[in-house]
């Protein structure tokens, strides 16, 4: 059971039963009396199997050194058992153990027996779930496969079998290829005939969906494998169901390759195709790896929650999202230079020793090359020489020259190809990459045909990458970004002029500078008229007319609508009613662009720029905006005009739930788990850096957002060092220390309290 429920031989099972029965071996003895072969096997007997009900079939009489006892000596020492049996009638516990020491003996002799053909479905359980006593066990007996129980059984199955005969397994596809296998594969290669290797894949179980179990279905016979021997395949990995894969193992194309050359692939790793190791990708570039932080949700950010990327913070590429050349640029980290609260945290969780051996990705940093996802197909994108994540590789050449050769190669169907067929599982290891085959003469050809002026400089008509330009025109979504515009929002490419940029893009930014003057000053523009100033459609109509220039129509805007699903609305339609769900959805649900409402269809409400939304500028959002068109709702009601009193008693209650929100009482405050109590938000008075998954929950609280949020302030993954400041804070959530609780709150007097304190 603890090895995970897979059952041993069923004379085992029976007799482990009774192996329970006592667990001190001198009852065991007193049953055997007065002869000395009787006890002697009896003491064999409970030292063999007094882990069997951990061990199971595990257990090999022959690697213990009982193989005389219970292959040679079975046939007389049952009948000794059968007699101390016979004078034990009246005495339950003997006769409990006389009949489990029967079956042992019984299991004994299977277990040390050789057989001809082994069909097993073996079990899987990796080695950080094994028990201790299963995981040592595994260690000391069974050090090629211990990684994982399957492949201890493969071991195991190759003890069982006989010479020359034939074991047939169903078990998980990793070993042949993860670099931890290499000496398993080394072994078998050199010592079984492999027969054949059926790739079965995902699905290959009725009982069992999804996609979580990567099966191969193989067979070995138990002899050397004679020189040139093939080894014969089939991949039926394709088919969904094991239906149709069973279908295509009677029908399939059968493979061939030499059993020999696999031991001549990349650390051995076993492919159905003949690998190429003549020239491998390392040999002309470095494979890189990205780093982790340990606790994202704290160092990581989109970089549109931070009004200007500085004060410590960095870019940081993350994977590839698309098939265009230049993804993954939506992430920053919190890294100021290698020396802030990013080194610290994981100098006390790691050591001090260990902080350089954490910093991955360092030899590339400033050089350019491909970025690789590590999941899936392998989608490929620029690398842009920033800090990059650990979900990609950055493969880097050494020559610089060679870069359109090696993005040609990394973006084609050969590289993915050719790395499955080195790695099939679902994160591929570095090692992988940088040992896919790389002809680079053919590369370097192919990219000259394709990219005859080079490589083209990075450009995006992507808002939610740093190289966007920031012009509506050509964007993917040109409301959004004219809406952003508006409320004064403003792209990293626009503002960082060493970024690089192709002459497009810098163009665009030119052309930004004209709209400038639409933008609101404090970030808020409401959608009805107030204050005097215009409602939001015609500041976005006349933002829009000035983007588009002699291009802009009646046309142009229904059509913008169109792809905005509204067609045949208003712009003001679109405003209120879809602007801020499909605002959440483009930017990662991490929203810069707030639509708070009444509640009513045609009450107030108002986008706020997140990023200027200070304690002085929501005051006068309380009192000057909202406080306009309350004074409005009481002349209409005055005028007998239908709605006005539904419309002033839900501005009064939008007041009252932002004036909340400005005091900051629980549960309108704002908790951020890596901060002390003297350093918590009193009030509104938000911290940019600590994102916007933090600073918009009073917002959320109050049930004031035109969209019902989805972002959650569950128990972050991970565990705290335990100098952070709610390091115990778990404790009261039914967690353990070390628990990364968000959803906390503090009242203003307890944080007040921390504040005075502390001067």
């Amino acid at each position: 059971p603890d090895a995970g429920g897979y059952r041993p031989l069923p004379e085992m099972n029976l007799a482990c039963s009774g192996l329970a029965v006592s667990t001190q071996k001198e009852e065991w003895l007193a049953f055997a009396g007065d002869d000395p072969k009787l006890r002697q096997g009896m003491a064999q007997l409970y030292d063999l199997f007094k882990d069997a009900p951990t061990l199971g079939s595990l257990i090999n009489p022959n690697r213990m050194g009982k193989e005389d006892m219970f292959t040679a000596g079975y046939d007389d020492l049952v009948p000794l058992m059968e007699m101390a049996l016979a004078k034990e009638k009246d005495d339950y516990d003997a006769d409990e153990i006389g009949v489990a020491a029967q079956g042992l003996a019984k299991a004994a002799y299977l277990l040390a027996g050789k057989y001809h053909l082994i069909i097993t479905n073996v079990p899987y359980l990796s080695r950080g779930k094994q028990c201790d006593k299963l995981k040592d066990f595994c260690e000391t007996w069974y050090g090629f496969g211990k990684n994982d129980l399957a492949n201890v059984f493969l071991e195991r199955c190759m003890e069982f079998n006989a010479a020359g005969g034939v074991t047939q397994i169903v078990m998980p596809q990793n070993w042949l290829f993860l670099k931890s296998y290499k000496k398993l594969r080394d072994y078998l290669l050199k010592h079984q005939t492999w027969c054949f290797l059926s790739r079965l894949g995902p699905g290959a179980f009725d009982t069992i969906t999804g996609e979580v179990v990567n099966v191969i279905l193989i067979t070995f016979a138990n002899a050397p494998p004679i020189e040139n021997h093939l080894l014969r395949g089939l991949d039926a990995t394709a088919p969904r169901s094991s239906q149709n894969k069973s279908e295509l193992l009677k029908i399939g194309n059968i493979l061939e390759v030499s059993q020999h050359k696999q031991l001549e692939n990349p650390d051995s790793k076993v492919s159905l195709s003949e690998i190429d190791t003549s020239s491998n990708l390392d040999s002309y570039a470095i494979v890189s790896e990205g780093l982790h932080t340990g606790d994202y949700p704290r160092f990581g950010r989109k970089f549109w929650e931070i009004e200007k990327i500085s004060s410590g913070w960095a870019l940081q590429q993350g994977g590839p999202s698309s098939e265009n050349m230049t993804t993954g640029l939506e992430h920053i980290l919190y890294w100021c230079g290698c020396s802030g609260p990013l080194i610290d945290f994981i100098r006390e969780r790691l050591g001090s020793e260990t902080v350089s051996m954490w910093i991955k990705g360092e030899d590339v940093w400033g050089k350019k090359g491909v970025s690789v996802s590590s999941m899936g197909d392998l989608q490929a994108s620029i690398y842009m020489g920033e800090i990059f994540t650990h979900g990609i590789y950055a493969v880097v050449p050494h020559d610089g020259s060679n870069l359109p050769a090696v993005w040609a190669y990394c973006d084609s169907s050969d590289f993915r190809q050719n790395a499955r067929l080195l790695d099939q599982k679902v994160c591929i290891a570095r090692s992988s990459i940088a040992k896919v085959p790389f002809d680079i003469d053919h590369w370097i050809r192919v990219a000259a045909e394709k990219y005859p002026n080079g490589l083209p400089k990075p450009y995006s008509d992507d808002p939610t990458q740093w190289i966007f330009h920031g012009h509506p025109v050509p964007a993917t979504t040109p409301l959004q970004v004219a809406i952003a515009r508006l409320l004064g929002y403003r792209w990293p490419a626009e503002t960082d002029e060493k970024m690089e940029l192709s002459d497009e893009a810098r163009a665009w930014v030119q052309k930004t500078g004209a709209l400038l003057p639409f933008s609101d000053d404090n970030g808020i523009v409401c959608i009805p008229p107030v204050r005097g100033e215009k409602p939001a459609a015609e500041r976005l109509l006349n933002l829009l007319s000035a983007a588009y220039g002699v291009a802009w129509s009646p046309y142009t805007l229904s059509k913008l609508l169109a792809d905005a699903d509204c067609t045949g609305k208003t712009l003001e339609v679109w405003l209120r009613d879809k602007f801020f769900e499909q605002h959440f959805k483009l930017f990662h649900h991490r929203p810069f662009i707030w639509h708070i409402w009444d509640g009513v269809k045609d009450g107030f409400a108002a986008l706020l720029n997140y990023h200027k939304l200070t304690r002085q500028n929501l005051e006068t959002l309380i009192y000057s905006s909202i406080g306009d068109w309350i004074k409005r709702q009481e002349d209409e009601i005055k005028q007998g005009i239908d709605g006005a009193g539904i419309r002033l008693a839900a501005a009064r209650n939008l007041k009252t739930e932002l004036e909340k929100i400005l005091e900051g009482e629980q549960p309108f405050d704002i908790f951020v788990r890596w901060k002390p109590m003297d350093q918590q938000p009193i009030g509104w008075e938000p911290d940019l850096n600590d994102g916007v998954r933090l600073n918009i929950r009073p917002f959320i609280q109050a049930g004031i957002l035109r969209k019902n949020s989805n972002i959650t302030w569950n128990k972050d993954r991970g565990k705290d060092v335990t100098s952070s400041p709610w390091y115990e804070l778990g404790l009261n959530y039914g967690g353990k220390e070390g628990d990364r609780i968000n959803d906390h709150h503090l009242s203003l007097a307890e944080k007040k309290a921390a504040r005075t304190a502390k001067q």
